[in-house]
């Protein structure tokens, strides 16, 4: 069984920047990170290979976010640059239970979640 804890989610202008961190215990694989906003469905964000060497990101993020882990801590974080009101929601990190190959940007591809962070960007 794995568990999964995000912190650094908040409230932020436009144009700032937060740090999401997802603490694991147990083993973790390929990794992502995934938003919902009120009324709508869960969505992809960003995804990092368990070595760290692969990333995926949603177009609306690319350039603005950044992905990375840190295997030594079970840790991956989500760094959110330029953050816009758009990008207000809950957001949840996720990892697979496995190593078989998955499409990254698919909520069922992943085996545990943690209980999200809110991050809240006002205009």
């Amino acid at each position: 069984q794995v568990q999964l804890v995000e912190s650094g989610g908040g409230l932020v202008q436009a144009g700032g920047s937060l740090r999401l961190s997802c603490a694991a215990s147990g083993r973790t694989f390929s990794m992502g990170w995934f938003r919902q906003a009120p009324g709508k469905e869960r969505e992809f964000v960003a995804a990092i290979s368990w070595s760290g060497g692969s990333t995926y990101y949603a177009d609306s993020v690319k350039g603005r976010f950044t992905i990375s882990r840190d295997n030594a801590k079970n840790t991956v974080y989500l760094q959110m640059n330029s953050l816009k009101p758009a990008d207000t929601a809950v957001y949840y990190c996720a990892t697979r239970g496995d190593r078989r190959s998955a499409y990254y940007a698919s909520t069922y591809s992943y085996d545990y979640w943690g209980q999200g962070t809110q991050v809240t960007v006002s205009s």
